[in-house]
């Protein structure tokens, strides 16, 4: 047989198992969907049904009724926004300064920051809830957005980022009087913007979808964030009377976070094989 028929099926092949395990990843979320529409009396006696009537908005409607869910959604946006702008400024000076600068012990911080990443954020909640109560945080924007900005995967992702990135541009800058903050400012900072957009969306991902910590640190109804708020509204998750319900929330929940990867998802694969050269 050719072998450009013979790799022509083997890609053939390739393709048709990855479609079907896409399809079955994608199974539950559609399955989720489907009960959104249906009414929760439906659901009683059925839940296996994807396609068939009936269907109803009020799921949904129920959702906006709720008086302060828009307060819950500004409340997320706004703690992932700052929470996301915080992480890509530290992360891009921190990975800047481990690529590009000697300065003693540079390597075992680099280790320490790098053990961050062992280190389960439950494990934490305790003192910083301690601290943040002593310092009058709790129920604040900056209670829920602070303890994120230490993000050890941000630091790693620039640092393996900066390293590709060939030092004759900063030499070149550097010959024209160009100070290193400038160079790093003008010249090299730019060239990250595929690393800036998938760090950006890893964290305003995970800052969107927290719940433990927004549980921990805000008891009051008005700082609540989206998922903690659409949480307090279901007071049974065992009562299948309310699954439509559910369902419902959580693809109101997930639609603004699918949005965003969506609109940047074409800057990953750029991102992630520019971290794989040193």
């Amino acid at each position: 047989m050719n072998p450009l028929l013979r790799r022509g099926w083997f890609d053939r092949i390739v393709m048709a198992a990855l479609t079907l395990l896409a399809l079955v990843w994608m199974a539950p979320l559609l399955w989720v969907l489907a009960l959104s529409f249906k009414p929760n009396e439906f659901l009683l006696r059925h839940t296996d049904v994807f396609l068939a009537p009936p269907y109803t908005l009020a799921n949904y409607l129920d959702i906006l009724q709720t008086s302060q869910v828009f307060r819950w959604l500004g409340n997320s946006a706004l703690v992932a926004l700052l929470q996301t702008v915080g992480v890509l400024v530290l992360s891009s000076l921190a990975g800047y300064g481990f690529a590009r600068c000697e300065f003693p012990g540079r390597k075992l911080l680099f280790a320490l920051v790098m053990f961050g990443l062992a280190v389960p954020a439950q494990s934490v909640f305790i003192p910083l809830h301690r601290l943040f109560s002593d310092w009058n945080l709790q129920n604040t924007i900056a209670g829920l957005a602070l303890p994120g900005l230490a993000a050890p995967f941000g630091v790693y992702l620039m640092t393996q980022y900066f390293k590709a990135i060939p030092a004759e541009l900063e030499e070149a800058a550097m010959l024209d009087n160009a100070s290193r903050f400038k160079t790093f400012l003008t010249i090299i900072l730019p060239l990250t913007l595929p690393a800036q957009a998938t760090l950006g969306i890893f964290t305003f991902l995970a800052c969107w979808n927290d719940y433990l910590w927004p549980l921990v640190i805000a008891t009051q109804p008005d700082m609540y964030t989206l998922t903690r708020g659409l949480a307090s509204t279901q007071t049974n998750f065992a009562q299948s009377e309310g699954l439509g319900f559910l369902m419902a929330q959580a693809v109101f929940a997930g639609v603004p976070a699918l949005m965003l990867y969506l609109f940047f998802q074409r800057h990953l694969v750029t991102a992630v094989a520019g971290t794989g050269k040193s």
